[in-house]
Protein backbone atom coordinates (compact mmCIF):
# COMPACT_ATOMS: atom_id res chain seq x y z
CA UNK A 1 0.00 0.00 0.00
CA UNK A 2 1.69 3.29 -1.11
CA UNK A 3 0.78 6.87 0.18
CA UNK A 4 -2.43 7.70 -2.45
CA UNK A 5 -4.02 4.32 -1.07
CA UNK A 6 -4.19 4.98 2.19
CA UNK A 7 -5.15 8.56 1.69
CA UNK A 8 -7.90 7.39 -0.23
CA UNK A 9 -8.72 4.66 2.86
CA UNK A 10 -8.28 6.63 5.77
CA UNK A 11 -11.81 8.90 5.15
CA UNK A 12 -13.80 6.43 4.34
CA UNK A 13 -12.41 4.48 7.98
CA UNK A 14 -13.24 7.62 9.35
CA UNK A 15 -16.44 7.29 7.64
CA UNK A 16 -17.09 3.41 8.96
CA UNK A 17 -16.29 5.06 12.40
CA UNK A 18 -18.91 7.53 12.64
CA UNK A 19 -21.42 5.17 11.12
CA UNK A 20 -21.14 3.23 14.42
CA UNK A 21 -21.89 6.18 16.63
CA UNK A 22 -25.49 7.22 18.19
CA UNK A 23 -27.76 9.24 15.59
CA UNK A 24 -28.41 11.24 19.14
CA UNK A 25 -25.31 12.74 19.48
CA UNK A 26 -23.80 14.79 16.65
CA UNK A 27 -21.31 16.42 18.71
CA UNK A 28 -19.46 12.79 18.42
CA UNK A 29 -19.54 12.50 15.32
CA UNK A 30 -18.66 15.52 14.38
CA UNK A 31 -15.27 15.74 16.48
CA UNK A 32 -14.55 11.75 14.82
CA UNK A 33 -15.10 13.23 11.27
CA UNK A 34 -12.86 16.62 12.02
CA UNK A 35 -9.94 14.46 13.56
CA UNK A 36 -10.05 12.24 10.61
CA UNK A 37 -9.44 15.03 8.10
CA UNK A 38 -6.74 16.71 10.21
CA UNK A 39 -5.16 13.36 9.80
CA UNK A 40 -5.57 13.09 6.64
CA UNK A 41 -4.25 16.34 5.65
CA UNK A 42 -1.16 15.77 8.16
CA UNK A 43 -0.57 12.69 6.12
CA UNK A 44 -0.85 14.21 3.08
CA UNK A 45 1.48 16.75 4.29
CA UNK A 46 4.06 14.25 5.52
CA UNK A 47 3.63 12.54 1.48
CA UNK A 48 4.14 15.86 -0.12
CA UNK A 49 7.28 16.70 1.70
CA UNK A 50 9.12 13.57 -0.03
CA UNK A 51 7.51 14.58 -3.63
CA UNK A 52 10.41 15.25 -6.22
CA UNK A 53 9.66 18.82 -7.46
CA UNK A 54 12.45 18.39 -10.40
CA UNK A 55 10.91 14.94 -11.46
CA UNK A 56 8.28 15.53 -13.96
CA UNK A 57 7.25 12.00 -14.32
CA UNK A 58 4.26 10.21 -11.85
CA UNK A 59 5.64 9.86 -8.27
CA UNK A 60 4.24 7.79 -5.35
CA UNK A 61 2.85 5.07 -8.38
CA UNK A 62 0.80 1.89 -7.71
CA UNK A 63 -1.23 -0.43 -10.26
CA UNK A 64 -3.38 -3.60 -10.20
CA UNK A 65 -5.21 -5.39 -12.43
CA UNK A 66 -9.20 -4.51 -11.57
CA UNK A 67 -11.34 -5.83 -13.80
CA UNK A 68 -8.75 -7.94 -16.03
CA UNK A 69 -11.07 -8.59 -19.04
CA UNK A 70 -11.30 -5.11 -19.82
CA UNK A 71 -7.40 -4.28 -19.01
CA UNK A 72 -9.15 -2.15 -15.94
CA UNK A 73 -6.66 -1.64 -13.33
CA UNK A 74 -6.12 0.39 -9.93
CA UNK A 75 -3.91 2.86 -11.17
CA UNK A 76 -2.82 5.61 -9.12
CA UNK A 77 -0.22 8.24 -8.86
CA UNK A 78 0.46 12.14 -9.09
CA UNK A 79 2.31 14.45 -10.67
CA UNK A 80 2.93 18.46 -10.09
CA UNK A 81 -0.70 19.67 -10.41
CA UNK A 82 -2.40 16.59 -9.18
CA UNK A 83 -0.12 16.91 -5.55
CA UNK A 84 -1.48 20.43 -5.43
CA UNK A 85 -5.10 19.91 -5.65
CA UNK A 86 -4.61 16.91 -3.44
CA UNK A 87 -2.88 19.35 -1.33
CA UNK A 88 -6.09 22.10 -1.22
CA UNK A 89 -8.95 19.37 -0.89
CA UNK A 90 -7.50 17.53 2.09
CA UNK A 91 -6.32 21.33 3.64
CA UNK A 92 -10.27 22.48 3.11
CA UNK A 93 -12.20 19.93 4.99
CA UNK A 94 -10.93 20.16 8.24
CA UNK A 95 -11.29 24.03 8.01
CA UNK A 96 -14.97 23.08 6.51
CA UNK A 97 -16.01 21.38 9.31
CA UNK A 98 -14.33 22.87 11.89
CA UNK A 99 -15.95 26.58 10.04
CA UNK A 100 -19.44 25.07 9.58
CA UNK A 101 -19.71 23.73 13.37
CA UNK A 102 -23.69 23.32 12.93
CA UNK A 103 -24.56 22.54 9.24
CA UNK A 104 -25.35 19.42 9.51
CA UNK A 105 -28.43 20.33 12.19
CA UNK A 106 -31.80 21.00 10.61
CA UNK A 107 -30.83 18.74 7.61
CA UNK A 108 -32.72 16.21 6.19
CA UNK A 109 -31.18 13.03 7.41
CA UNK A 110 -29.16 13.40 10.51
CA UNK A 111 -25.75 14.82 11.19
CA UNK A 112 -24.05 11.30 11.66
CA UNK A 113 -25.06 10.86 7.68
CA UNK A 114 -23.68 14.64 6.63
CA UNK A 115 -20.64 13.67 8.40
CA UNK A 116 -20.08 10.44 6.32
CA UNK A 117 -20.77 12.42 3.00
CA UNK A 118 -18.11 14.74 3.67
CA UNK A 119 -15.63 11.82 4.35
CA UNK A 120 -16.43 9.76 1.53
CA UNK A 121 -16.37 12.82 -0.40
CA UNK A 122 -12.78 13.76 0.93
CA UNK A 123 -12.08 9.58 -0.75
CA UNK A 124 -13.59 10.99 -4.06
CA UNK A 125 -11.89 14.53 -4.20
CA UNK A 126 -8.39 11.98 -3.90
CA UNK A 127 -9.02 9.90 -5.61
CA UNK A 128 -10.13 11.94 -9.05
CA UNK A 129 -6.80 13.65 -8.91
CA UNK A 130 -4.65 10.26 -8.56
CA UNK A 131 -5.87 8.25 -10.83
CA UNK A 132 -4.08 7.54 -14.09
CA UNK A 133 -6.09 4.91 -15.78
CA UNK A 134 -8.73 6.95 -17.80
CA UNK A 135 -11.82 4.53 -16.33
CA UNK A 136 -10.45 4.72 -12.72
CA UNK A 137 -10.79 8.00 -13.17
CA UNK A 138 -14.39 8.23 -14.64
CA UNK A 139 -15.42 6.26 -11.62
CA UNK A 140 -14.57 9.08 -9.12
CA UNK A 141 -15.79 11.67 -11.43
CA UNK A 142 -18.98 10.27 -11.42
CA UNK A 143 -18.96 8.78 -7.93
CA UNK A 144 -18.14 11.83 -6.02
CA UNK A 145 -21.71 13.33 -7.63
CA UNK A 146 -23.37 11.36 -5.36
CA UNK A 147 -22.58 12.76 -2.08
CA UNK A 148 -22.24 16.56 -3.10
CA UNK A 149 -25.76 15.52 -4.21
CA UNK A 150 -27.02 14.34 -0.90
CA UNK A 151 -25.17 17.35 0.62
CA UNK A 152 -26.91 19.87 -1.57
CA UNK A 153 -30.64 18.17 -1.48
CA UNK A 154 -30.91 16.81 1.83
CA UNK A 155 -28.79 19.83 4.24
CA UNK A 156 -29.45 23.02 1.89
CA UNK A 157 -32.05 25.62 1.66
CA UNK A 158 -34.71 27.33 -0.13
CA UNK A 159 -34.59 25.32 -3.36
CA UNK A 160 -32.39 22.47 -2.62
CA UNK A 161 -33.95 19.68 -3.87
CA UNK A 162 -34.03 21.04 -7.75
CA UNK A 163 -30.35 22.80 -7.37
CA UNK A 164 -29.37 19.20 -6.27
CA UNK A 165 -31.32 17.44 -9.29
CA UNK A 166 -29.91 20.11 -11.55
CA UNK A 167 -26.21 19.93 -10.47
CA UNK A 168 -26.20 16.16 -11.19
CA UNK A 169 -28.31 15.82 -14.63
CA UNK A 170 -26.08 18.68 -16.00
CA UNK A 171 -22.45 17.02 -14.26
CA UNK A 172 -24.43 13.26 -16.07
CA UNK A 173 -24.48 14.67 -19.39
CA UNK A 174 -21.67 15.75 -19.61
CA UNK A 175 -20.16 12.16 -18.28
CA UNK A 176 -21.65 10.97 -20.64
CA UNK A 177 -20.31 11.90 -23.35
CA UNK A 178 -16.88 11.45 -21.58
CA UNK A 179 -17.72 8.40 -21.26
CA UNK A 180 -18.66 7.98 -24.74
CA UNK A 181 -15.19 8.75 -25.82
CA UNK A 182 -13.31 6.57 -23.25
CA UNK A 183 -14.96 3.96 -25.02
CA UNK A 184 -14.34 4.97 -28.30
CA UNK A 185 -10.51 4.96 -27.55
CA UNK A 186 -10.84 1.89 -25.77
CA UNK A 187 -11.64 0.33 -29.19
CA UNK A 188 -9.19 2.41 -30.51
CA UNK A 189 -6.31 0.94 -28.39
CA UNK A 190 -7.06 -2.48 -28.82
CA UNK A 191 -7.02 -1.92 -33.01
CA UNK A 192 -3.21 -0.95 -32.34
CA UNK A 193 -1.45 -3.35 -30.19
CA UNK A 194 -3.88 -4.03 -27.20
CA UNK A 195 -6.91 -2.75 -24.79
CA UNK A 196 -6.19 -0.38 -22.12
CA UNK A 197 -7.27 2.70 -20.51
CA UNK A 198 -3.80 3.90 -19.33
CA UNK A 199 -3.31 7.37 -19.80
CA UNK A 200 0.09 7.41 -20.45
CA UNK A 201 -0.59 4.16 -23.51
CA UNK A 202 -3.82 5.85 -24.77
CA UNK A 203 -1.53 9.30 -25.55
CA UNK A 204 0.40 7.59 -28.60
CA UNK A 205 -2.38 6.44 -30.31
CA UNK A 206 -2.81 7.46 -33.83
CA UNK A 207 -6.08 9.09 -34.90
CA UNK A 208 -7.29 10.98 -37.58
CA UNK A 209 -8.15 14.94 -36.97
CA UNK A 210 -11.62 14.06 -37.26
CA UNK A 211 -11.58 11.45 -34.59
CA UNK A 212 -9.64 13.17 -32.21
CA UNK A 213 -11.38 16.21 -32.71
CA UNK A 214 -14.72 14.49 -31.51
CA UNK A 215 -12.77 12.29 -28.57
CA UNK A 216 -11.63 15.71 -27.56
CA UNK A 217 -15.36 17.47 -27.70
CA UNK A 218 -16.72 14.37 -25.55
CA UNK A 219 -13.86 15.03 -22.54
CA UNK A 220 -14.25 18.66 -22.81
CA UNK A 221 -17.82 19.44 -22.75
CA UNK A 222 -17.52 17.10 -19.66
CA UNK A 223 -14.51 19.44 -18.16
CA UNK A 224 -16.35 22.70 -18.90
CA UNK A 225 -19.15 21.77 -17.60
CA UNK A 226 -17.48 20.46 -14.18
CA UNK A 227 -15.20 23.76 -14.16
CA UNK A 228 -17.99 25.99 -15.11
CA UNK A 229 -17.20 27.39 -18.68
CA UNK A 230 -19.70 29.58 -19.69
CA UNK A 231 -22.10 28.78 -21.88
CA UNK A 232 -22.14 25.75 -19.56
CA UNK A 233 -22.11 27.48 -16.09
CA UNK A 234 -25.98 27.63 -15.63
CA UNK A 235 -26.04 24.69 -13.24
CA UNK A 236 -23.52 26.55 -10.57
CA UNK A 237 -25.38 29.67 -8.73
CA UNK A 238 -28.40 27.82 -8.17
CA UNK A 239 -26.16 24.97 -6.64
CA UNK A 240 -24.01 27.58 -4.79
CA UNK A 241 -27.56 29.69 -3.27
CA UNK A 242 -28.59 26.05 -2.17
CA UNK A 243 -25.99 24.53 -0.34
CA UNK A 244 -24.46 25.02 2.64
CA UNK A 245 -21.67 27.44 3.23
CA UNK A 246 -18.66 24.04 3.70
CA UNK A 247 -20.71 22.41 0.95
CA UNK A 248 -20.53 25.32 -1.31
CA UNK A 249 -16.60 25.56 -0.41
CA UNK A 250 -15.66 21.98 -1.22
CA UNK A 251 -18.35 22.67 -4.79
CA UNK A 252 -16.41 25.41 -5.84
CA UNK A 253 -13.34 24.94 -4.03
CA UNK A 254 -12.22 21.66 -4.82
CA UNK A 255 -15.10 19.68 -7.35
CA UNK A 256 -15.23 22.36 -9.93
CA UNK A 257 -11.07 22.31 -10.01
CA UNK A 258 -11.87 18.63 -11.72
CA UNK A 259 -12.54 20.24 -14.56
CA UNK A 260 -9.70 22.30 -15.66
CA UNK A 261 -7.42 19.43 -14.38
CA UNK A 262 -9.21 17.39 -16.24
CA UNK A 263 -8.24 19.73 -19.77
CA UNK A 264 -4.52 19.37 -18.83
CA UNK A 265 -4.45 15.70 -17.94
CA UNK A 266 -6.83 14.19 -20.45
CA UNK A 267 -7.76 17.34 -23.58
CA UNK A 268 -4.00 18.39 -23.71
CA UNK A 269 -2.26 15.16 -23.52
CA UNK A 270 -4.13 12.73 -25.05
CA UNK A 271 -5.07 15.24 -28.00
CA UNK A 272 -3.12 17.69 -28.72
CA UNK A 273 -4.06 18.05 -32.21
CA UNK A 274 -7.35 18.99 -31.65
CA UNK A 275 -6.60 21.40 -28.87
CA UNK A 276 -4.45 23.21 -31.27
CA UNK A 277 -7.52 23.02 -33.36
CA UNK A 278 -10.25 24.12 -30.49
CA UNK A 279 -7.77 26.55 -28.45
CA UNK A 280 -8.76 29.84 -30.10
CA UNK A 281 -12.63 28.76 -29.78
CA UNK A 282 -12.04 27.93 -26.32
CA UNK A 283 -10.05 30.97 -25.44
CA UNK A 284 -13.16 33.40 -26.88
CA UNK A 285 -15.39 31.06 -24.36
CA UNK A 286 -12.54 31.88 -21.38
CA UNK A 287 -12.80 35.45 -22.56
CA UNK A 288 -16.58 35.35 -22.28
CA UNK A 289 -16.49 33.32 -18.80
CA UNK A 290 -14.28 36.62 -17.61
CA UNK A 291 -16.38 39.06 -18.35
CA UNK A 292 -20.13 37.17 -18.03
CA UNK A 293 -19.54 36.25 -14.92
CA UNK A 294 -17.97 39.57 -13.69
CA UNK A 295 -21.53 41.42 -15.30
CA UNK A 296 -23.69 39.21 -13.73
CA UNK A 297 -22.01 39.40 -10.06
CA UNK A 298 -22.08 43.55 -10.06
CA UNK A 299 -25.85 42.66 -10.00
CA UNK A 300 -26.43 40.32 -7.64
CA UNK A 301 -28.42 40.81 -4.59
CA UNK A 302 -28.04 37.66 -2.89
CA UNK A 303 -24.52 37.00 -1.20
CA UNK A 304 -23.92 33.35 -2.26
CA UNK A 305 -25.09 34.16 -5.91
CA UNK A 306 -22.26 36.40 -5.96
CA UNK A 307 -19.96 34.52 -4.74
CA UNK A 308 -21.18 31.73 -7.26
CA UNK A 309 -20.94 34.30 -10.48
CA UNK A 310 -17.71 35.64 -9.33
CA UNK A 311 -16.15 32.24 -9.66
CA UNK A 312 -17.63 31.57 -13.25
CA UNK A 313 -15.08 34.83 -14.12
CA UNK A 314 -11.82 33.33 -12.05
CA UNK A 315 -12.66 29.61 -13.79
CA UNK A 316 -12.20 31.76 -17.33
CA UNK A 317 -8.97 32.97 -16.09
CA UNK A 318 -7.77 29.57 -15.23
CA UNK A 319 -9.38 28.12 -18.50
CA UNK A 320 -7.17 30.98 -20.37
CA UNK A 321 -4.24 30.17 -18.58
CA UNK A 322 -4.20 26.72 -19.71
CA UNK A 323 -4.85 27.45 -23.25
CA UNK A 324 -2.81 30.27 -23.63
CA UNK A 325 0.00 27.30 -24.44
CA UNK A 326 2.71 28.71 -22.18
CA UNK A 327 4.54 28.06 -19.13
CA UNK A 328 3.92 31.46 -17.48
CA UNK A 329 0.20 30.56 -18.35
CA UNK A 330 0.00 26.65 -16.97
CA UNK A 331 2.10 27.23 -14.30
CA UNK A 332 -0.80 30.87 -13.42
CA UNK A 333 -3.63 28.61 -13.64
CA UNK A 334 -2.02 25.86 -11.70
CA UNK A 335 -1.63 28.01 -9.26
CA UNK A 336 -4.83 29.93 -9.58
CA UNK A 337 -6.71 26.62 -9.07
CA UNK A 338 -5.12 26.54 -5.78
CA UNK A 339 -5.40 30.01 -4.47
CA UNK A 340 -8.89 30.50 -5.67
CA UNK A 341 -9.76 27.26 -3.34
CA UNK A 342 -8.53 29.65 -0.36
CA UNK A 343 -10.31 32.95 -1.67
CA UNK A 344 -13.45 31.20 -2.17
CA UNK A 345 -13.49 29.63 0.88
CA UNK A 346 -12.70 32.79 3.06
CA UNK A 347 -15.74 34.38 1.17
CA UNK A 348 -18.00 31.22 1.44
CA UNK A 349 -17.22 30.67 5.39
CA UNK A 350 -17.23 34.58 6.26
CA UNK A 351 -20.96 34.73 4.25
CA UNK A 352 -22.18 31.63 5.98
CA UNK A 353 -21.64 33.34 9.37
CA UNK A 354 -22.93 36.54 8.39
CA UNK A 355 -26.08 34.99 6.70
CA UNK A 356 -26.73 32.16 9.93
CA UNK A 357 -26.61 35.35 12.07
CA UNK A 358 -28.90 37.49 10.59
CA UNK A 359 -30.89 35.11 9.10
CA UNK A 360 -30.78 36.28 5.58
CA UNK A 361 -28.60 35.94 2.30
CA UNK A 362 -29.54 39.45 1.07
CA UNK A 363 -26.80 42.60 1.19
CA UNK A 364 -28.97 44.82 1.89
CA UNK A 365 -29.84 43.31 5.37
CA UNK A 366 -26.45 43.34 6.12
CA UNK A 367 -26.00 47.31 6.33
CA UNK A 368 -23.48 48.74 9.07
CA UNK A 369 -21.75 45.15 9.77
CA UNK A 370 -18.69 47.09 10.38
CA UNK A 371 -19.83 49.24 13.59
CA UNK A 372 -21.52 45.60 15.31
CA UNK A 373 -19.52 43.12 14.34
CA UNK A 374 -16.09 44.42 13.14
CA UNK A 375 -13.65 41.21 13.17
CA UNK A 376 -16.27 39.74 10.69
CA UNK A 377 -16.45 42.54 8.70
CA UNK A 378 -12.92 42.99 8.70
CA UNK A 379 -12.62 39.05 7.27
CA UNK A 380 -15.33 39.62 4.78
CA UNK A 381 -13.50 42.65 3.63
CA UNK A 382 -10.17 40.62 3.60
CA UNK A 383 -11.80 38.24 1.45
CA UNK A 384 -12.96 40.20 -0.80
CA UNK A 385 -9.71 41.29 -1.68
CA UNK A 386 -8.51 38.39 -2.09
CA UNK A 387 -11.26 37.56 -4.54
CA UNK A 388 -10.52 40.87 -6.78
CA UNK A 389 -6.65 39.72 -6.71
CA UNK A 390 -5.20 42.68 -4.59
CA UNK A 391 -1.30 42.49 -4.68
CA UNK A 392 0.49 41.16 -1.62
CA UNK A 393 -2.86 38.35 -1.89
CA UNK A 394 -2.16 34.83 -3.83
CA UNK A 395 -4.79 35.55 -6.16
CA UNK A 396 -3.12 38.47 -7.21
CA UNK A 397 0.28 36.22 -8.46
CA UNK A 398 -1.75 33.44 -9.85
CA UNK A 399 -3.84 36.14 -12.19
CA UNK A 400 -0.90 38.11 -13.07
CA UNK A 401 1.12 35.16 -14.17
CA UNK A 402 -2.00 33.78 -16.30
CA UNK A 403 -2.20 37.41 -17.77
CA UNK A 404 1.59 37.46 -18.71
CA UNK A 405 1.19 33.88 -20.01
CA UNK A 406 -1.91 34.71 -22.11
CA UNK A 407 -0.34 38.05 -23.68
CA UNK A 408 2.88 36.62 -25.02
CA UNK A 409 0.93 34.50 -27.49
CA UNK A 410 -2.68 36.06 -27.28
CA UNK A 411 -2.41 39.22 -26.84
CA UNK A 412 -5.92 40.06 -27.68
CA UNK A 413 -7.40 37.69 -25.34
CA UNK A 414 -5.00 38.46 -22.47
CA UNK A 415 -6.15 42.87 -22.93
CA UNK A 416 -9.98 42.02 -22.95
CA UNK A 417 -9.60 39.59 -20.26
CA UNK A 418 -7.86 42.41 -17.44
CA UNK A 419 -11.36 43.95 -18.31
CA UNK A 420 -12.27 41.07 -15.46
CA UNK A 421 -9.91 43.08 -13.12
CA UNK A 422 -11.45 46.21 -13.56
CA UNK A 423 -15.10 44.60 -12.66
CA UNK A 424 -13.85 42.86 -10.27
CA UNK A 425 -13.54 45.48 -8.08
CA UNK A 426 -17.05 46.96 -8.96
CA UNK A 427 -18.24 43.41 -8.10
CA UNK A 428 -16.62 43.41 -4.54
CA UNK A 429 -16.85 46.91 -3.63
CA UNK A 430 -20.42 47.71 -3.90
CA UNK A 431 -21.50 44.40 -1.71
CA UNK A 432 -18.49 45.88 0.77
CA UNK A 433 -19.70 49.29 1.03
CA UNK A 434 -23.64 48.13 1.58
CA UNK A 435 -23.03 45.34 3.90
CA UNK A 436 -20.19 46.51 5.89
CA UNK A 437 -20.66 50.54 6.15
CA UNK A 438 -23.65 52.96 6.30
CA UNK A 439 -26.24 53.02 9.16
CA UNK A 440 -26.91 50.00 11.10
CA UNK A 441 -29.65 47.82 9.54
CA UNK A 442 -33.11 47.40 11.87
CA UNK A 443 -32.32 43.80 13.24
CA UNK A 444 -28.01 43.90 13.17
CA UNK A 445 -27.44 45.74 16.75
CA UNK A 446 -27.49 42.80 18.60
CA UNK A 447 -25.25 40.23 16.39
CA UNK A 448 -22.48 38.48 17.85
CA UNK A 449 -18.95 38.99 16.84
CA UNK A 450 -16.26 35.82 15.36
CA UNK A 451 -16.35 33.79 18.45
CA UNK A 452 -12.59 31.65 19.32
CA UNK A 453 -13.64 29.00 17.15
CA UNK A 454 -14.86 30.57 13.97
CA UNK A 455 -11.40 32.93 14.58
CA UNK A 456 -9.38 29.25 14.48
CA UNK A 457 -10.93 27.98 11.13
CA UNK A 458 -10.88 31.32 9.10
CA UNK A 459 -6.95 31.90 10.66
CA UNK A 460 -5.44 29.25 8.15
CA UNK A 461 -6.84 30.61 5.01
CA UNK A 462 -6.16 33.80 5.87
CA UNK A 463 -2.53 32.35 6.51
CA UNK A 464 -2.13 30.59 3.18
CA UNK A 465 -3.63 33.54 1.79
CA UNK A 466 -1.05 36.39 2.79
CA UNK A 467 1.77 33.57 2.99
CA UNK A 468 1.32 32.83 -1.02
CA UNK A 469 0.62 36.57 -1.79
CA UNK A 470 4.20 37.42 -0.68
CA UNK A 471 5.95 34.22 -1.41
CA UNK A 472 4.68 31.73 -3.68
CA UNK A 473 7.70 30.21 -4.32
CA UNK A 474 7.28 27.24 -2.42
CA UNK A 475 4.17 25.98 -4.79
CA UNK A 476 5.86 27.81 -8.06
CA UNK A 477 8.79 25.92 -7.72
CA UNK A 478 7.04 22.28 -7.48
CA UNK A 479 4.64 23.61 -10.24
CA UNK A 480 6.86 24.93 -12.82
CA UNK A 481 8.74 21.49 -14.27
CA UNK A 482 5.15 20.01 -14.35
CA UNK A 483 4.11 23.15 -16.52
CA UNK A 484 6.70 23.48 -19.06
CA UNK A 485 6.47 19.34 -19.70
CA UNK A 486 2.67 20.02 -20.17
CA UNK A 487 2.71 22.22 -23.00
CA UNK A 488 5.93 20.27 -24.28
CA UNK A 489 3.62 17.09 -24.81
CA UNK A 490 0.83 19.34 -26.51
CA UNK A 491 3.45 20.41 -29.04
CA UNK A 492 4.03 23.91 -27.94
CA UNK A 493 7.60 26.63 -26.94
CA UNK A 494 7.21 29.43 -24.79
CA UNK A 495 7.32 32.35 -27.63
CA UNK A 496 10.35 33.73 -28.22
CA UNK A 497 10.62 37.19 -27.12
CA UNK A 498 10.26 39.78 -30.07
CA UNK A 499 13.00 42.26 -30.69
CA UNK A 500 12.70 45.41 -32.17
CA UNK A 501 14.53 45.50 -35.44
CA UNK A 502 15.16 49.18 -34.73
CA UNK A 503 16.71 49.39 -31.03
CA UNK A 504 20.30 50.12 -31.25
CA UNK A 505 20.26 52.18 -34.30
Amino acid sequence: MNWLTMLMLLPLVGAGVVATLPKSNSAIARNAALATTIIVAGATIAMAIQFQRDNVDMQFTESYSWIPTFGIKYAVGVDAIALVLILLSVLLAPIVILAGWNEALGGRWSAKTFYILILVLETMMIGVFAATDVFLFYVFFEAMLVPVYFLIGGYGTGQRSAAAVKFLLYSLFGGLLMLVSIIALYVLSGEQGGHTFDTAALSHLKMSSMTQNLFFLGFFIAFAIKAPVWPFHTWLPDAAAAATPGTSVLLLGVLDKVGTFGMIRYCLTLFPDATKTFTPVILVLAVISIIYGAFLAIGQTDLKRLIAFTSISHFGFITMGIFAMTSQGHSGATLYMFNHGFSTAALFLVAGWMISRRGSSKIADFGGLQRVTPVMAWMFFFAGMSSLALPGLSSFVSEFLVLVGTYTRYPVAAVIGTLGIVMAALYILIPIQRALHGPVMPGNEALSDLNLREKIAIAPVVAVIVGLGFYPSPLLNVINPGAVHTISQAGYSDPLPQIDAKVGK
